[in-house]
């Protein structure tokens, strides 16, 4: 359990939520950014219009980087110093092991992995955080990690 003498306050599932939208926004920047490359360039190189192969390929481009990019932007941020990407940050909020400790990076890349078989199950996955006496999600369950509010 948590090495502390402080009592811990979970992160409830309607702050995470808010948390999310935040870093959705942060998010929306470059992923916005890269689909414009992607189609835009592919567009004055070919017609898409015509050439479907083309249109599916820098489709593929777009969504490979963007989500490669999505990956990194949560493992980095959450194994960080910070603790938090953006938005936990913005709301006090960050990622520990059950102990209280910094996660390392490995554990923040499997734990954003597993985000998808949260959302993938009906977003029941994240759902879970409400119900859960730790306020653990799916994908925080299967890293072993909780998100704890920061005074």
């Amino acid at each position: 359990m948590y090495e502390t003498s402080a009592t811990v306050e979970y992160a409830g599932f309607w702050i995470r939520l808010v948390a999310w939208v935040i870093d959705a926004f942060v998010l929306a920047i470059p992923n916005w950014i890269i689909s414009a490359v992607f189609m835009g360039g592919t567009a004055l190189a070919t017609d898409l219009e015509n050439n479907p192969y083309a249109m599916m390929a820098a489709m593929s481009g777009s969504i490979g980087l963007t989500s490669l990019i999505n990956l990194l932007y949560k493992s980095i941020l959450e194994s960080s110093s910070w603790q938090a990407t953006i938005g936990k940050k913005a709301l006090n909020l960050k990622v520990t092991d059950e102990q209280g400790h910094r996660i390392s990076f490995l554990r923040s890349l499997g734990r954003t992995l597993a985000t998808f078989i949260s959302a993938f199950i009906l977003f029941i996955g994240y759902i879970m955080a409400a119900f859960s006496s730790r306020k653990q999600a799916l994908h925080d369950k299967i890293a072993s990690t909780l998100v704890v509010k920061t005074r």
